[in-house]
């Protein structure tokens, strides 16, 4: 769970307010509902026109990369049997219209299958199951005066909680503890997977909490803190994890990861 703490220093327009606010934060929205609905069903123009050029994403499977990058990734990933889909769970906006920036913040559970154990010459039967994880997407936008449309600059999630879901209703495959322990709560599960499948996992990614039930997760707090900075009208923002994920002690657990 997150610690009672908010998180967020500073209010900026998110509900109500001027006209010029509630249609600026659903032009917004929209490019945030865009990554379920078009990068799923593998609608790659329209998936590419959410982004500007220079855009950069971070997903567990495949860690920073260019947009034009991820979504070249993508199409190999499902060309080899990757799976995923999205299910969009809601979607609120920070907005600062006088910087021409907001923050998108859309709740959504990534939802993976995947087919494990299959050995068709002594009769093995595969294991099929999913792996959903709640998480929460940041999409960092600008509004492009030139074309005085909006365009996502940045995306990076907060990852909640994970489980594994049979998909027969009773076989789910059981990961070694060593598997697991390589990432965070949050996405240890799906990292595990997806580990499976060849995916160089980033264990680095913020999630709700620290590696002590309870503690704070650094990595989120500096989200929160590179969120502020864009809606204030920062030029450019590292969004790299700097001190990587420090246990309750302030020790760093990934030291090196970016």
């Amino acid at each position: 769970m997150t610690t009672p703490d908010d998180p967020q220093a500073k209010v900026y327009s998110h509900i109500n307010g001027r006209e010029s606010d509630i249609l600026a934060r659903l032009a917004v929205a929209e490019l945030c509902k865009g990554w379920p609905i078009y990068r799923d069903a593998s609608e790659w123009k329209n998936f590419r026109s959410l982004f500007s050029d220079d855009a950069c994403v971070w997903t567990t499977w495949s860690k920073r990369q260019p947009i034009d990058n991820f979504i070249q990734k993508s199409k190999e990933g499902k060309s080899n049997g990757d799976f995923i889909m999205h299910r969009e769970c809601g979607t609120l906006v920070e907005l600062n219209l006088s910087a021409l920036r907001a923050v998108g913040k859309m709740k959504a559970t990534i939802t993976q299958r995947f087919k494990i154990g299959e050995n068709s010459s002594v009769g093995l039967e595969p294991v099929i199951f999913d792996v959903d994880c709640d998480c929460r997407f940041h999409f960092f936008c600008f509004l492009d005066s030139d074309t005085n449309a909006w365009k996502v600059k940045y995306v990076k999630l907060i990852y909640e909680k994970d489980k594994l879901v049979p998909v027969d209703g009773k076989a789910c495959p059981g990961f070694p503890k060593d598997a697991l322990d390589r990432y965070p709560e949050g996405y240890k599960y799906l990292g595990a997977a997806q580990s499976t499948l060849g995916h160089d996992i980033d264990p680095s990614l913020p999630t709700i909490q620290g590696p002590e039930s309870g503690s704070l997760d650094i990595p989120r707090l500096e989200l929160y803190e590179k969120m502020e900075q864009w809606l204030d009208g920062a030029d450019d923002i590292d969004l790299s994890t700097s001190h990587g994920r420090r246990d309750i002690n302030g020790k760093d657990t990934h030291k090196g990861q970016k």
